[in-house]
Parts: structure tokens; C-alpha cells; sequence
């Protein structure tokens, strides 16, 4: 079984209620359609011969007409609930999936949030595809059998076809399934060309580039029109061979049911009940058309399962005792830039660590909060290993603040509190001051209650906001991703006045770009070539031209 239809499987039992009950119905409303044409045949001899059953046959007709037609009500709701609930789970796998994997998924956002809305949409069709699929074969299993009963010889008529109605659906799933997959990943890389240039709309426009961009992203457009047109053609094949066939097949039965009537030994009703049955037998459309949804549910839960394969971050159980913040990296390997990293950040002090642009500092920082896993060697939280901390424990003992912050929360005071525990309002107006963020979110419409939404920020404003949700929550550690790099000078000041004295007693790990931010820490890493070249206090360190040169340099970071 491949992990497509696992997936699939999964899904079906968190919706097993609605799949139940849509099984339930949707096989008794098939097994009902196929004693109508058995019923109708009694009912006509019946009339003809008057015998003493008089009116039960048409009303056993009538009632299984009516059950058929209540069905269809039934079988929409149950689908369709089944469908949405597996959805809404498939969705919520996969999104708390995608927060797990950290910092570097390997997919583009827009073909994540594409897949996330129609491979999930598409995939919860399956266990009600699977369930209507199997429903729809009763009635050519069901009409081979009475066929049978019937008269042997109209079953071998009927049979006669069975291998070419086989083979057209064999073809049409084979053919479906390879166009929706070429389909969808169409579609996925239309919606990441998308989310980027929403993301970089300003550029775009600064550069008058919106022609070029809307020819970029629909560049697509053919391709996916064709593999549209390719599913419709499959579509249009098999109906075409159907057109053809399956007239013959019921003309076949007839004649022989014909000979059958003449030689006496099926009578008139019966004759007509087979002529129904040929004709249920062979109506492969529901079939089709289930498949059909199979097929796409199938292509859907593969992308998926391309979304899920990715590995996401396991945590431990353990909690942090005593301690006072000790940061340390033991032969630490990762991502192709860091190389065997030894460094110990001694509890509560400032650690700036320098490099040239591409030493591997933001890598350095992702570690140290476990944003990213070290392909060998591991970083410990006073003499904890960081992979064996429960979750909880560990992002309440570490805080981050980022180059370019993301806010969330729906309100400026609700940004600044967001995180594993909401910080209190008193809390939230200390950390914006000691971010120097509070001068101008007074300045607000409503204040720190003034809507995210309603609040332009330039890239230090928005700097400092995300400062102030580092400062808001306690904590052992504060790692600063180039958190400061859109300051002014004098802000940047201010900013480390806190950093360096109120935040005093915290471990603070900085990614620093700037001389005068290494001056002030306690120590500095100094990161060359994805090796500590040194490390110590500054004034030692700037006697060595070399470490001098990382911030005269052009490209020092």
C-alpha cells in the first residue's frame, strides 16, 4: 500500500460516523435499484396473467422508487459531511505539520498553501469516493445475477462484454490519475509564483515590472488548460467507446431474451426486466464518475504526503532544573556552513558573535533555540541537551527576536504579548519602552489597542515591536537575529542600554553587525569559514586586523 492511500485510510477513520452512514445508504439505495427492474417485471406479469398478488408488486415498485429517491438526499449529505470533516482534519495535520518542521521547509510557501487547500479538498473526497465507488458496482454485479436466475443464457450475453467494460475503466483510472497529478503540480506552481509576488508586490511596482510578473505567474496557464483538456478528452474516450459498446451489449441480451420469450421459457415480464438489467448492468457512469474522484483523491493525498515525508522536530520529555542560562555547542555540524562548533555562553551573560556575511551567525542563532537540528554534535541548556526538553519547556526558556519580525495577534499590545503564555498588559508597556517602541505606538490611533491591520510600520518600528516580544517574556535565553539592523544609531543606543543592563541576569546570544554592539557584550564569538576563529572580549579581539576587517569589510553582516 503506498503512503497516498495509508493517508487516505487515515482519513477515512477520523470520518468514520459520516462514512458509515453514507455506506449504509448508499449500498441499500444500489441494492434497491436493482430489484426495481425484477420488481417491474413481476408487476407486469402480474397484470397479464392476473394472478392473485394484484397490487404488491406495484406497491413494493413503488416503495423501492421512493427509498431510491430519499437516498439521494441522504447519500449528498453524508458525502458532503464526510468529505468536510476530512478536510478540516487533513488540514489541521498538515498545518501543524508545517509549524513542527521548523524554520526551513523545503517546500515554497504558495505551493504549501496551494496544496494545503485543494490536495486537502481533493483528498477528502477519497473515503466517500472509495465507499460510492463500491456501491455503484452492485448494480452490474446485481444485474449479472439476476440475469442468471433469469435465464442462464442471458447472463453468458451479458458477460460476453464484462472484459471490454473492465479494460475501459482500468484505462480511464490509469489515464485520470497521471493527468490530475501533472494538473495539480501545475496549479502548486502557479500559487508559490503567486505568494511571491504578493510578497514582493512593492518591489515589483517600484521597478514597473507588473506586466512582466503577470506574464511570469500565468505562464502556467496553457499548461493547465491542457491537462484540463487532457482529463475531459479521457472523459470523452470513454463515454465515446461506451456509446458504442454498450448498445450492443444490451442488444444482445435482448436477443437472446427474445428467443428466450418465443421458446417459452421467460415470460413477458421477465423479458422486460432483462432488458432493464442489461441496461443497469452496463451503465458504467456512477462508476466513472466515482473514480474519477478517486483518482484525484489519490494524486491529491500524494502532494501530502510530499508535505508530511518532511521531518519535523521531536521533543523530549524533560523539564530544566536550576540554572542560570548556560549556553553550550558540542561539535556542532549543520547545514553545510557550520563545522565541529564548539562554544560555551556562560548563565547571564552577552555573547555577540561576528562573522562575514555567510559565516553561518542566523544558523548559529536557529540552533541555539532548536529552530533548526545540528547534523551531529548537540547544544545543551545548563548541561540539558536541547532535543530532550519537553516543547513547552523549551520555547519558555528561550526567546527570539528576528531581523524581520512576523507579528501576530490582532492588536499592537496583542503582538507584543504573543506567545506560549500571553504577557501582561504592565508587561507589554515595560518591553516597549525598554524596545523603544512606546513613543510611537502612542502615538496610534488607539494606542497599543490600535488594529495590526490598521498599523503601517517601517522596518524599525516593526523591528522594535518584535524587541518588545523578546523583553515581554521571561526566560533564560534571548538570542537576537540581527534584530537591531534596521535602527538608527541612536535608537540602536537606547535599545541596548536595556539590552546590555535591565536584561542583565538573562543569557543573550547577538547576532552582531556592528562594532559598537560587540563592544558592549561581555564576549564575542567570532565565526570564520563555519569555525570559531576566537572568541573573547572585544578589546582583545579588535587588536587582530583581520577581526577588524569584518566590519570595514563591505559585505560584513
Amino acid at each position: 500500500m503506498s503512503e497516498s492511500d495509508r493517508l487516505l485510510l487515515a482519513t477515512a477513520r477520523h470520518t468514520r460516523g459520516w462514512a458509515c452512514a453514507l455506506g449504509a445508504v448508499a449500498v441499500g439505495q444500489a441494492a434497491a435499484e436493482t430489484l426495481l427492474p425484477a420488481t417491474l417485471g413481476r408487476a407486469v406479469d402480474a397484470a397479464i396473467y392476473g394472478n392473485a398478488e394484484g397490487l404488491t408488486w406495484p406497491l413494493l415498485f413503488a416503495a423501492l422508487v421512493t427509498f431510491v429517491a430519499g437516498g439521494d438526499i441522504v447519500v449528498q449529505l453524508a458525502g458532503g459531511a464526510s468529505a468536510a470533516q476530512a478536510t478540516a482534519w487533513l488540514r489541521h495535520r498538515l498545518v501543524g505539520h508545517v509549524l513542527m518542521v521548523g524554520a526551513r521547509p523545503r517546500l515554497p510557501a504558495g505551493e504549501i498553501a496551494g496544496r494545503m487547500v485543494t490536495g486537502t479538498a481533493d483528498a477528502g473526497f477519497g473515503a466517500g469516493a472509495v465507499i460510492q465507488a463500491a456501491a455503484a458496482v452492485v448494480p452490474p454485479v446485481g444485474s449479472l445475477i439476476a440475469l442468471a436466475l433469469i435465464d442462464p443464457w442471458l447472463a453468458l450475453a451479458f458477460a460476453a462484454g464484462l472484459p471490454f467494460i473492465a479494460l475501459l475503466l482500468r484505462a480511464f483510472v490509469r489515464d485520470t490519475s497521471a493527468i490530475v497529478t501533472r494538473y495539480l503540480r501545475t496549479q502548486g506552481i502557479i500559487a508559490a509564483r503567486l505568494v511571491d509576488a504578493i510578497r514582493g508586490s512593492r518591489t515589483i511596482a517600484a521597478a514597473g515590472t507588473a506586466a512582466q510578473e503577470e506574464d511570469r505567474i500565468l505562464k502556467g496557464l496553457p499548461e493547465l488548460a491542457e491537462h484540463g483538456h487532457a482529463t475531459w478528452r479521457v472523459q470523452a474516450g470513454v463515454a465515446s467507446r461506451g456509446v458504442l459498446a454498450l448498445p450492443l451489449l444490451q442488444v444482445a441480451v435482448l436477443a437472446v431474451a427474445g428467443l428466450e420469450l418465443s421458446a417459452g421459457r421467460v415470460t413477458p415480464g421477465q423479458m422486460l426486466a432483462a432488458a432493464q438489467y442489461a441496461g443497469l448492468g452496463a451503465g458504467i457512469g456512477p462508476v466513472i464518475t466515482h473514480l474519477g474522484r478517486l483518482a484525484r483523491a489519490r494524486a491529491g493525498a500524494q502532494r501530502l504526503v510530499e508535505i508530511l515525508a518532511q521531518p519535523a522536530l521531536r521533543y523530549g520529555t524533560r523539564v530544566l532544573a536550576g540554572g542560570d542560562g548556560r549556553l553550550e555547542f558540542r561539535g556542532v555540524t549543520a547545514g553545510g556552513v557550520l563545522d565541529g562548533v564548539d562554544l560555551v555562553v556562560p548563565g547571564g551573560s552577552a555573547l555577540a558573535v561576528v562573522g562575514r556575511s555567510g559565516a553561518g551567525k542566523s544558523l548559529l542563532a536557529a540552533l541555539a533555540g532548536r529552530l533548526a537540528e545540528p547534523e551531529s554534535g548537540e547544544v545543551l541548556l545548563d548541561g540539558v541537551p536541547l532535543a530532550s526538553l519537553k516543547r513547552r519547556e523549551l520555547r519558555r526558556a528561550v526567546g527570539y527576536a528576528f531581523e524581520r519580525p512576523a507579528l501576530f495577534g490582532h492588536t499592537v499590545a496583542e503582538a507584543i504579548g504573543f506567545g506560549p503564555v500571553p504577557a501582561a498588559t504592565d508587561r507589554v508597556r515595560e518591553a516597549a519602552e525598554a524596545a523603544r517602541a512606546d513613543t510611537f505606538i502612542r502615538r496610534l490611533p488607539e494606542g497599543y489597542g490600535t488594529a495590526l491591520a490598521d498599523t503601517p510600520m517601517s522596518g524599525g518600528e516593526r523591528q522594535r515591536i518584535g524587541l518588545a516580544r523578546a523583553f515581554a517574556h521571561p526566560g533564560r535565553v534571548l538570542l537576537l537575529d540581527d534584530a537591531t539592523s534596521s535602527l538608527d544609531t541612536v535608537t540602536e543606543l537606547q535599545v541596548s542600554q536595556a539590552l546590555f543592563g535591565d536584561l542583565a541576569g538573562r543569557t543573550r546570544v547577538i547576532m552582531a553587525h556592528r562594532a559598537a554592539t560587540a563592544a558592549r557584550a561581555d564576549l564575542v564569538a567570532w565565526l570564520d569559514q563555519g569555525r570559531i576563529r576566537a572568541c573573547g572580549p572585544h578589546h582583545d579581539l579588535w587588536r587582530d586586523a583581520a577581526y577588524r576587517s569584518v566590519f570595514q569589510s563591505d559585505d560584513a553582516s
